[in-house]
């Protein structure tokens, strides 16, 4: 049985110890951001950090967005805002043609908006580490295609593009989920 964790880098050591508890000892071995023990009665956990301070964070749907700056995994800087882009319609003919353009525009203004809030917020100047960035993939990527965001495109980046629409609380747990140590636990079935 496979799972996957999202530990805080504070409680890793404290979760490695367990882990060893838990599964007759553990061999540790350690390369560069990636940690892997293996317990004495065969589980296996493979744990990936993401040791990148300050982060920036860009996390947008069609809809809301949020943009944050986050040392020592506390946001020092953040917008968050919602700006309307219609969806899809079941109207054939010439009004399915209206609409997707007018969604396709609403759609451009509001990359064109986010990447003004990435640029204020994370300028070239923060000393950015890494970034974390969510929702909607096309919509994220073209925000980074902005020419004038070109010292983010290289960062080291973890993507959770599973989040809901964003707003404060989200991009508080986007930073969490961010800076988390994330285990791949594999446990031998003991059920049978």
């Amino acid at each position: 049985m496979t799972r996957c964790l999202e530990i805080a880098p504070e409680r890793i050591g404290r979760w490695l110890d367990g882990f060893a508890e838990r599964h007759d000892g553990a061999r540790l071995t350690e390369e560069g951001a990636v940690v892997r023990a293996e317990g004495g009665d065969g589980a296996v956990a493979v744990g990936t950090s993401f040791p990148h301070d300050p982060l920036g964070v860009v996390l947008l749907r069609r809809g809301g967005y949020a943009v944050g700056l986050a040392r020592d995994g506390r946001l020092t800087a953040h917008k968050c805002g919602t700006r309307y882009v219609q969806s899809r319609t079941a109207a054939g003919g010439w009004s399915q043609q209206r609409f997707a353009r007018r969604r396709g525009n609403q759609a451009d203004e509001l990359v064109r908006a986010v990447s003004d809030h990435v640029l204020r917020l994370l300028p070239a100047g923060a000393g950015l580490r890494g970034m974390v960035v969510g929702g909607d993939r096309a919509l994220v990527r073209d925000v980074l295609a902005d020419p004038r965001l070109g010292h983010l495109v290289d960062l080291p980046r973890r993507e959770l593009y599973d989040v809901p629409d964003p707003r404060l609380a989200v991009l508080q747990e986007a930073v969490r989920r961010g800076r988390a140590v994330w285990v791949d636990l594999d446990e031998p079935d003991t059920s049978g």
